[in-house]
């Protein structure tokens, strides 16, 4: 049986990131919805900057069209981010590919996202009930398991969805678990609740209503129950060096420049660094 604090790299490969001859896995940096300075966030155009930059996670939203299609988009509606209006879940996919998000391009699909780029792993954010099946279908069709991390601010809807899932795929945990294994970690039963609750990972932000959420002593009590802890959303570099040297296992931000240099000063950046390597 395996005895190890950290998650099974075998099980969950999404997890392990590793780099040429690191002697371990590195910090997850992960660009949050791409990379869209000038807007169009969840593109392609967005995700094409961040994997230039030398990203290998991206982290995306997705909801369902009208007629059952994986989208990456973060909204119920489409007024915020696009020049259209009203519910995403009313448009066919067709629709949704030939609009304008900020000017970059239209509402790509997942299985295009998937298909764009082989290396890169995706954290997922399921946004809608509507979503969970033809989501699973999809990652179940392309054997996608080992490059995508589920994450829902609902359990139900995330425990839904591995129930889908064909092979164990990696899992972050709601809102309603998170708040228990604050809770619950310096008690020393974070691990009995994480495997109850079916993740391997946290991502949560460094402070919630004013309570600080990371703290050294959560970290270890995570870290003793074989969970990773990634922070969101985290864009200037003194942060993101300040939770870096307090152990975290993953940073999310919209500045992926600013992260990727933060990565490439620490020598913490996958296959030499940004732009190249």
């Amino acid at each position: 049986m395996r005895r190890s604090a950290r998650p099974d790299p075998g099980r969950y490969p999404y997890l392990d990131n590793r780099a040429g001859t690191q002697p371990g896995p590195l910090p997850l940096a992960l660009a949050h919805r791409g990379f869209s300075p000038g807007g169009g966030e969840n593109t392609m155009a967005a995700f094409e900057r961040a994997v230039d930059l030398g990203f290998r996670y991206l982290e995306i939203d997705v909801r369902a069209s009208g007629d059952g299609v994986v989208m990456v988009f973060h909204d119920e509606d489409l007024d915020r981010a696009t020049d259209a209006r009203g519910p995403i879940a009313r448009r066919s996919a067709s629709d949704l590919g030939g609009l304008s998000v900020g000017g970059h391009g239209g509402i790509p699909t997942l299985e295009a996202l998937l298909l764009r780029w082989p290396h890169v792993r995706l954290n997922i954010d399921v946004k809608s009930d509507d979503c969970v099946r033809p989501f699973a279908e999809l990652i179940n069709r392309l054997s996608a398991h080992d490059r995508v991390l589920v994450a829902s601010f609902s359990d139900r809807r995330r425990r839904a969805v591995l129930q889908l899932l064909e092979r164990p795929t990696a899992s972050s945990a709601g809102m309603a678990v998170d708040a228990l294994l604050k809770l619950l970690a310096p008690l020393g039963l974070a691990g009995p609740v994480a495997r109850i609750a079916g993740v391997q990972a946290l991502q949560v932000p460094e402070t919630y209503r004013g309570v600080r959420v990371v703290t050294r002593r959560f970290l270890r009590s995570c870290r003793a129950a074989g969970l990773q802890v990634h922070v969101w959303t985290i864009n200037e570099r003194a942060e993101m060096d300040r939770l870096l040297d307090l152990g975290v296992d993953g940073l999310v931000s919209d500045a992926a420049d600013v992260l990727a240099d933060c990565m490439t000063a620490r020598s913490a950046w996958p296959q030499g660094g940004p732009r190249g390597g």
